[in-house]
């Protein structure tokens, strides 16, 4: 029996309607950039397994430090105990983070750290001995699937049945350099009718909304409002933390810096489930007390797991090594000169580029999971690329262990997609 048929008997994949898309791909192997099928079919993982395997896949170096641990210390409850592993890694963090980012704490997906956020930021003002029951987001956000996460998200695809479960949430248009006056305004209607806790954005690109992204000067205004306004603000740096942006971090772009930040996939180069929530002194501070009750009563079985603090730890001196910066400098570059050549596709609408995310709109309406789509998902398969395209946009967020034969590829299979369409 083969392993797509053995699949079918017992699993249920994530974001499947297993009734119109019964079959899957069996992925036996992978190195570097490239997902080996169980055919000996090859594809260049040109979206890094969704955004975590920034390094290439099964990095001898990440793999080499975690088989070292293995042997040392391989999970440990994290509640009254501590290890070196967690300890290096939080040191090593808090010198590459924004400079007021002064605490960790650890959790296991993209999903509940920002689940954890949402409650620091609601039991920050609840411990200062103000209720502030109501969320600002932005149109279109996606931070996850848990319901708080899902509460600040704005997509209907994803939340349709749960929606009268959610959190106040008040949301607000993406700033678009024509409408930061407005979006002002709107926030000065909502605090004057609400008691806002937090704001919780995706800082630069919004990842689920079709790579859509805005500037760092309206958002910078937007958040110096929070600010002034005692508004925690939740920066979701999910899928845009650790050099996609081309810095360390999107929140590195602007002036003013959020209270929390939210941390997972690239984390551990997608070698290990991890996440962090970070947080400045001021929110650390307010659960700091002789009252029990005030503490962050949150808690996950895995939380700073030896083994995965070791691979985000490696990661990061990868980050920062000058062969990777070199690498997301010259896929800056390559991007740039395919988007000048793209657009003047007759079947492209636009082009958008943040650091290595590219994305193209092509010139055609279509549904975010439906026939085209999909027709365009297996073109992409049949010639030995993984993209996953979401509706009318097709992006590229591809390892930076690209090489320049592989990317030139990517590209042309993109431009033979139009051909298609």
């Amino acid at each position: 029996m083969s392993l797509q048929e053995r699949d079918k008997k017992h699993l249920w994949h994530p974001l499947t309607q297993h009734k119109l898309h019964p079959e899957t791909t069996a992925i036996t192997k992978a190195k570097g950039c490239i997902l080996y099928d169980d055919y000996g079919n090859e594809y260049i993982d040109a979206i890094a397994s969704w955004y975590t395997c920034m390094y290439g896949h099964c990095n001898a170096y990440i793999t080499s430090q975690v088989s070292a641990q293995m042997k040392q210390l391989d999970q440990v409850v994290f509640s009254g105990f501590t290890h070196e592993p967690a300890i290096k890694l939080s040191e090593s963090l808090i010198k590459i983070l924004p400079k007021n980012q002064n605490k960790i704490f650890f959790s296991d997906n993209g999903s509940t750290s920002v689940e954890i956020g949402i409650k620091m930021a609601l039991q920050y003002h609840f411990n200062n001995g103000e209720k502030r029951n109501t969320l600002i987001a932005f149109e279109d956000g996606f931070h996850g699937d848990t319901f708080g996460a899902m509460s600040v998200s704005g997509l209907s695809v994803y939340n349709g049945p749960f929606e009268e479960f959610f959190l106040e949430v008040k949301r607000i248009p993406v700033p678009n350099s024509k409408n930061l006056d407005a979006i002002l305004n709107a926030l000065k209607d909502i605090v004057s009718t609400s008691k806002v806790a937090g704001f919780v954005y995706e800082p630069l690109v919004q990842g689920a909304a079709a790579m859509k992204m805005h500037d760092a000067q309206d958002l910078n205004a937007v958040l110096m409002f929070c600010k002034e306004h005692q508004i925690i603000t939740v920066a979701d740096e999910v899928m845009t933390g650790f050099g996609k942006t081309g810095k360390h971090f999107a929140s590195l772009y602007m002036d003013t810096q959020p209270d929390i930040i939210c941390l997972s996939k690239a984390l551990t180069g997608g070698l290990l489930p991890m996440a962090l929530t970070t947080c400045s002194q001021k929110i650390y501070d307010a659960f700091y007390s002789d009252d029990i009750s005030k503490g962050l009563f949150h808690g996950h079985t895995y939380s700073a797991n030896p083994l995965a603090c070791t691979a985000a730890l490696a990661s990061i001196e990868l980050l920062q090594s000058e062969n990777i910066q070199n690498s997301i400098q010259e896929i800056i570059s390559s991007h740039q000169k395919f988007g000048n050549y793209i657009k003047k596709h007759p079947k492209v609408k636009s082009i958008r580029q943040t650091g290595i995310i590219f994305a193209l709109d092509l010139n055609i309406e279509m549904e975010r999971y439906g026939n085209l789509r999909d027709k365009l998902f297996k073109f992409f398969m049949d010639n030995g690329v993984f993209l996953r395209p979401l509706g009318n946009t097709i992006y590229i967020q591809a390892p930076y262990v690209i090489t320049k034969k592989q990317l030139e590829k990517v590209y042309s299979v993109i431009e033979d997609a139009l051909e298609i369409v």
